[in-house]
C-alpha cells in the first residue's frame, strides 16, 4: 500500500477555506484531517460541528478527525453526523478506551486511539485490537509548526512490531512536524498515513508537496 497523505487544515488559509479544500480535492490527498481541539484537553480551540459539516459539503477526500478533546464519547455521534469518516480519540481522555472505540465503530465510522508524546506503545498493548488506526503524536497537541521529536522514529518501529506480531491490519498514522526532510525515515520506521499542515499549506505548490510527500 502506497503512503497516504491526509494535511491538516488547521494550518490552511481560513480566510480562503473553500479554495482551499477544493485545491486538495483535486490534489493526491487521501485523507483530509482535522484537529478539534477545546482548549481544556490541549491549550487551544480550534473549531466545532458547523465548520466540520461546512468543509464536508465541499470536501471530496474521507474526513479524518482528531478529537483533542475531554470526554470525547459525548460527541461521537455528532462527528458522525457531521461527515467525519475516521475518528480518534485520545487514550489519555478515555476512562473507557474500549468503549469509546465500539461507540465510534457502532455509529459507522473508522476508530482511531491517539499517543501523545509522553504515552508509552505498551499502553496500547490490550487496545489495539479494537481500533482500526492509531496515531502517534509527534510533537506536543494544540499548535501547529512544532519541531518533530526524534524518539518518534522508535515508537513507530515498536508499535509497527506490536502489528504485526498480533497479526493485525491497524493502521499508523504520525502528526507534528511532518515534511520533505523526515518523511522517508517516518514511513521506512512503519508509518501507512502522514499528517502534514505547514509543509504542504506554506508550500509554493501545495499539489506538488503532497505529491513529493506521497513518493
Amino acid at each position: 500500500m502506497s503512503t497516504r497523505i491526509a494535511p491538516s487544515l488547521l494550518s490552511a488559509d481560513f480566510l480562503n477555506l473553500t479554495d482551499e479544500i477544493e485545491m486538495l480535492n483535486q490534489s493526491e490527498a487521501d485523507w483530509i484531517h482535522l484537529d478539534i481541539m477545546d482548549g481544556v484537553f490541549v491549550p487551544n480551540i480550534s473549531f466545532g460541528f458547523p465548520v466540520v459539516s461546512a468543509i464536508n459539503r465541499i470536501a471530496t477526500k474521507p474526513l479524518d478527525v482528531h478529537l483533542m478533546i475531554i470526554n470525547p464519547d459525548r460527541y461521537i455521534q455528532e462527528f458522525k453526523d457531521a461527515g467525519a469518516a475516521i475518528l480518534s480519540v485520545h487514550i489519555e481522555a478515555c476512562q473507557h478506551l474500549h468503549r469509546s472505540l465500539e461507540s465510534i465503530r457502532k455509529a459507522g465510522m473508522k476508530a482511531g486511539i491517539v499517543l501523545n508524546p509522553h504515552t508509552v506503545v505498551d499502553s496500547l498493548n490490550d487496545s489495539i485490537n479494537e481500533a482500526d488506526m492509531v496515531l502517534i503524536m509527534s510533537v506536543n497537541p494544540g499548535f501547529g509548526g512544532q519541531k518533530f521529536i526524534e524518539n518518534t522514529l522508535n515508537k513507530i518501529a515498536r508499535l509497527k512490531e506490536m502489528i504485526l506480531k498480533k497479526n493485525l491490519s491497524t493502521l499508523i498514522e504520525v502528526d507534528g512536524g511532518i515534511d520533505i526532510s523526515n518523511a522517508k525515515r517516518v514511513i521506512a520506521a512503519g508509518a501507512d498515513i502522514l499528517v502534514a499542515g505547514n509543509a504542504i499549506f506554506k508550500a509554493d505548490n501545495p499539489s506538488e508537496m503532497i505529491k513529493l510527500l506521497k513518493s
